[in-house]
């Protein structure tokens, strides 16, 4: 879905893909693979199929695919707000999406119902929209933010947790769902659910 004029005709994104993947046992976890596709390509593709003209940066080593911006945060692995510093300073438009680079499960009907939620044209006086899981808790990693207001939280900020910075702004909640049990993947056993779902559509 496009909104001539709207949010998507300018939209641009940031994602976030140089975390330490702990929980997977250090795993280069924007490589890893499904149904064809790494994960990170999955974020990136959901991006381009809502607005084809997006400019992708990825905060995270440099990669042969997907086409995008890619950018190192300083330090490198310094954690998600250093990444945002880093990407944010690409981003030229007025809203953009924040993402991590472990949702497989994004499709550009997610990026429609966070557009949706601050106005197709822009125009409601929100900070931004981002998803909450089942049981109500942001996902701080999936979201849209209007970029002057993250710019100016982010130069009084002097923390390092998102949620912290992000959760003042008080942006509209928004239940993407899925369905397939998490919407991103953090353990071996996340991996396992989103390749059933994925590469067998019928789960089994």
């Amino acid at each position: 879905m496009r909104h001539r004029g709207g949010v998507s005709e300018h939209l641009e994104a940031v994602v976030l893909a140089g975390g330490a993947a702990s929980r997977m046992g250090g795993a280069d976890k924007p490589g890893l693979t499904i149904a064809g596709r790494t994960l990170l390509e999955h974020v990136v593709a959901a991006v381009r199929d809502h607005a084809p003209h997006a400019h992708v940066t990825v905060v995270g080593p440099r990669r042969r695919r997907p086409r995008a911006h890619y950018v190192r945060e300083d330090p490198p692995g310094g954690g998600p707000v250093p990444a945002l510093r880093t990407g944010l300073a690409r981003v030229r438009a007025p809203w953009f999406v924040l993402l991590a680079a472990d949702l497989p499960y994004l499709r550009a009907h997610h990026l429609v119902a966070l557009e949706a939620a601050v106005g197709n044209d822009g125009s409601r006086q929100a900070s931004g929209a981002v998803s909450v899981d089942t049981s109500g808790r942001p996902q701080w990693l999936t979201g849209l933010w209007h970029t002057v207001t993250v710019r100016a939280a982010l130069a009084e900020y002097s923390g390092r947790s998102l949620h912290k910075l992000l959760r003042p702004l008080d942006p509209v909640h928004v239940a993407l769902g899925t369905g397939s049990g998490n919407f991103d993947v953090d353990t071996p056993e996340d991996l396992d659910r989103a390749r059933a779902a994925l590469e067998d559509p019928t789960g089994g």
